[in-house]
């Protein structure tokens, strides 16, 4: 996708939106999460920065649009992601729904280069476009299934080019554990191609929350099943603190 598509794209989201937000009874939704990790994971989880790391996750809503920055980050900001999301809920029935995405994505790495004869390292920005498919359908009030296809495209001549992978997941929430206590599974498949390297993984995350308490727990696994994505780890795994809010902003009359 080139910049003009991208921008074109964008614009319009903006248009509408702003059409959208005339609309009488608008309510601006804000909401988000803020954790600590003792490794913080990708959204394609594989891709692991291996090291503790701040994710910060927030939501502006109204109507069917939404505004998802995602931020991943090592404490000295070296290495990590930052994502911004441009959402649309294309259909919202009772049982089933679509969503569609676009999305910018700057990655930062650490890459070696040459220094009058001396090897350093530095923190590099890789810049990529990309576009999400997510059909979805509620089979219980507390257990939906979803499938997510993803695309990534590569600005820059060098690092990854094109990534795709598809997610079949499912989630299983509000599990009591006595008082106020929930918890929730969701555990997932994916399918991970990354210019011409292939991989098939299984993810699992489990979240403990209280209604009453503004703070979740919650630990993700990643077990290979079969992959030749280069510096691919077969098994990996974090724990995670996070601080949760949900806040409705305003009103349109």
């Amino acid at each position: 996708m080139t910049y003009l598509k991208f921008n074109f794209l964008l614009i319009s989201l903006l248009f509408i939106q702003t059409s959208y937000a005339q609309q009488d009874s608008t309510v601006t939704k804000f909401s988000g999460s803020i954790g600590i990790t003792n490794n913080g994971f990708s959204i394609i989880p594989t891709f692991s920065l291996h090291r503790p790391a701040t994710i910060m996750n927030f939501s502006w809503q109204r109507n069917r649009f939404s505004f998802n920055p995602d931020i991943r980050l090592v404490s000295d900001a070296s290495k990590g992601g930052m994502i911004f999301w441009f959402r649309y809920q294309a259909i919202q029935e009772k049982t089933f729904g679509l969503r569609v995405s676009a999305h910018p994505a700057f990655t930062l790495i650490r890459r070696s280069i040459d220094d009058n004869g001396n090897a350093i390292e530095i923190t590099e920005m890789l810049r990529f476009l990309a576009y999400e498919i997510t059909p979805s359908y509620q089979i219980f009030p507390n257990w939906n299934v979803s499938a997510v296809y993803l695309q990534g495209n590569g600005l820059q001549k060098h690092g990854p080019q094109l990534t795709q992978v598809l997610f079949l997941n499912t989630s299983i929430s509000n599990i009591k554990l006595g008082g106020d206590f929930r918890f929730q599974f969701m555990p997932s498949v994916y399918f991970l191609s990354t210019d011409g390297f292939r991989g098939d993984y299984f993810s699992a995350t489990g979240i403990l929350s209280n209604k009453n308490i503004p703070f979740t727990v919650q630990s993700t696994i990643n077990q290979t099943v079969d992959s030749d994505v280069p510096n691919n780890k077969d098994f990996m795994w974090n724990v995670m603190l996070s601080y949760n809010f949900n806040k409705n902003l305003k009103s349109v009359k």
